[in-house]
């Protein structure tokens, strides 16, 4: 079952605000940039995604882990972000599909995590005031901390922005439709790429397992390639799409990537952007990103299509979006935020070329946004 929440822990924000709670029997100091999310559902999902790396999860739902953890759920094999923040942690789970409590999971993955919480004025706070880096610190004997910078004083505490390509490789599973660019290491299975499915080269920026599950549902055969891949070697794989993947991060630093997608663009192949991919795409049509003030983490944002007027309800984890105020000519707002007026989706021009702000392959839910990938595989087919 794992050790009962005893242990006393503090969260300090940079404003210097103090949150004292319970952790799980973790010791530790971890810091990073708080964000909320508002599922109801979908913790183990929202935990394993790659695109949290370096932050800190407040759940605004007060009561998390009734339902337990199991191994097929995981969007990836690591968790990247640096600590969760709960209000309740269920110490049991009743669910057909449970293998462990996520106490067990937690503890088992030495994820720092700190309950009992008032995550309600946690996540107001941020709301009024934006996003702002914090530190959990679960220790034995917790030094009477003045502030934040004290406690980057006590211990150095650094972090990138970027997963190691060693960490992408082992979020990925090993199935038959999958291979990997020698930029993994890995040499490129001539064979692999006669198989007559269509093949998709996929920029792992921190890939989502489903977003592999469906691309091979829809009888995709997929190349793996880094971030730093340049066209030319693009060209020699004979796409029949490119599929540029969600991630963590500040879409700007990714220089390399944007550079090569930019180079990419003439030669007209069915591109197909999801989250940082999608910011992505916008930077190399020379739009410009801001931060948000809190960004979108959540399953419950309404998105509407800007010509039929139709809604769907997406899953969303994003803190940068694409400025209005800098968009080209040649690039068409398709979706649009019904909570902020964001831009959630764009096409270019005269291209087969688009994107999504949200997660269209919904892990977790809902799923309203899935027809995305059919309307991929139908620019690809008619390319």
């Amino acid at each position: 079952m794992g050790e009962t929440l005893k242990n006393t822990a503090v969260l300090i924000l940079e404003d210097g605000s103090k949150f004292y709670g319970k952790s799980i029997g973790i010791y530790g100091i971890s810091s990073g940039e708080i964000v909320f999310n508002t599922s109801m559902t979908g913790y183990q999902e929202i935990i394993t995604d790659p695109s949290y790396k370096n932050q800190i999860i407040t759940f605004t739902c007060p009561h998390i882990g009734n339902i337990g953890i199991n191994k097929n759920d995981e969007e990836s094999s690591s968790i990247h972000l640096k600590g969760i923040i709960l209000k309740n942690l269920s110490p049991i789970s009743s669910n057909y599909r449970s293998e462990k409590t996520l106490l067990e999971y937690l503890q088992e993955k030495n994820i720092i995590t700190i309950t009992n919480i008032d995550t309600r004025k946690l996540t107001k706070k941020i709301r009024k005031h934006g996003s702002q880096k914090g530190c959990i610190v679960c220790l034995k004997n917790i030094p009477k901390f003045k502030n934040y910078k004290e406690i980057l004083k006590y211990k150095k505490l650094k972090f990138s922005n970027i997963i190691p390509i060693k960490k992408l490789k082992e979020n990925i599973l090993n199935q038959k439709n999958i291979n990997f660019h020698k930029k993994y290491n890995k040499k490129i299975n001539e064979k692999f790429l006669k198989i007559k499915k269509k093949h998709i080269v996929v920029y792992d920026f921190g890939i989502k397992k489903n977003i592999i599950n469906i691309l091979i549902q829809k009888k995709c055969k997929l190349t793996i390639v880094s971030k730093n891949i340049k066209y030319k070697e693009i060209l020699k794989l004979s796409p029949d799409g490119i599929f540029l993947s969600n991630g963590p991060g500040d879409p700007r630093n990714f220089k390399n990537s944007i550079k090569s997608v930019k180079k990419l663009l003439p030669y007209n192949i069915p591109t197909f952007g999801i989250c940082l991919g999608h910011q992505i795409l916008a930077l190399a049509n020379k739009a410009k990103i801001i931060k948000m003030k809190f960004g979108h983490h959540g399953g419950n944002h309404p998105v509407q299509n800007t010509k039929t007027k139709k809604i769907i309800i997406t899953s969303q984890n994003h803190n940068f979006v694409i400025d209005k105020k800098t968009l080209p000519k040649n690039i068409k707002i398709t979706y649009s935020s019904l909570f902020d007026n964001t831009i959630q989706g764009i096409k270019i021009k005269n291209k087969p070329m688009f994107s999504f702000q949200g997660h269209p392959e919904a892990s977790p839910g809902p799923h309203d946004a899935s027809f995305l990938f059919n309307y991929f595989i139908k620019l690809i087919i008619k390319k």
